[in-house]
């Protein structure tokens, strides 16, 4: 299936540097409504959904072997700017886990990305102490996939919130939908790549300029977590949103697209 209408890409604007979106687990492109409008006039911008990720019409065949570990949607990431014809200079715009697979993406293809910003990323959910504390214990996350067996519903309802934050109600309310509306098995597949994934190795070979935006209070991604990446990532620049939940691109844009007009006003390209 051809990777434009498997990934439902959609282009806003045809002049401009390209601005990619890639969306986090179990959401799809229309999170990104609230930063788009903002970029309309001085970039272009790709939105996607991953494969068995967004609207159910026209869905792909899904593979739970390539889609059972982040490489798979690191691939979708490629084939889509392949069948759109760039091969340099995007500036991808990442979600929690796909921060780590815009790294993997980047990491086949070298020249593609220009610069990532990354929203709440983290290369490893789960402790390794002493070392490295990602916020959960592996019982933790396997007692979540069991929710999701035993009553997808419920575990939506709350993960949700957790996500959002609890003050952030419409983001909340859109994130539950957006769960509710994927297919259980699909994302069950997607949540065991994204929780249990361990890219930290990968860090050091990154040579892609990067914005990390933190969340001041994010139970998925605490702000050890960004600090970690900020220190074995090159080239990164660190910024603490004072925000609660995981997705301030949904919850408070504002604050998102001023520090991506800062980051990419500012900030000169590495080559």
């Amino acid at each position: 299936m051809n990777p434009i209408d498997r990934n439902h890409v959609r282009r806003i604007g045809d002049q401009g540097p390209v601005l990619l979106y890639a969306h986090g687990f179990g959401c799809h492109q229309g999170m990104w409504a609230g930063i788009t409008p903002a970029f309309e006039a001085s970039h272009q911008q790709i939105l996607m959904d991953y494969t068995g990720s967004g609207p159910a019409t026209a869905a792909a065949p899904f593979d739970t072997q390539r889609y059972g570990r982040l490489d798979g949607y690191a691939q979708d990431l490629i084939e889509v700017c392949d069948a759109l014809g760039l091969t340099e200079g995007v500036t991808l715009v990442a979600h929690s886990v796909s921060c780590s697979i815009g790294m993997l993406a980047h990491l086949q293809r070298p020249a593609l990305f220009e610069r990532m910003i990354l929203i709440g990323p983290s290369p490893c959910f789960l402790n390794h102490p002493p070392d490295y504390l990602g916020g959960f214990e592996a019982a933790d996350l396997e007692g979540l996939l069991q929710l999701m067996d035993q009553n997808y519903l419920g575990w939506a309802s709350y993960l949700a919130p957790v996500v959002a934050g609890a003050e952030a109600a419409v983001a909340g309310a859109e994130l539950e939908q957006s769960f509710c509306s994927t297919d259980p098995q699909t994302a069950r597949v997607f949540a065991r790549a994204t929780f249990f994934a361990d890219n930290r190795a990968d860090l050091p070979k990154v040579r892609c300029p990067s914005l990390i935006l933190q969340h001041a209070q994010d139970a998925l991604a605490p702000q050890a977590v960004g600090q970690y990446l900020h220190r074995e990532l090159a080239d990164s620049r660190y910024e603490l949103l004072d925000v609660a939940g995981h997705c301030a691109h949904m919850s408070h844009p504002a604050l998102v697209i001023d520090a991506m007009r800062r980051y990419l006003a500012e900030t000169p390209v590495s080559r």
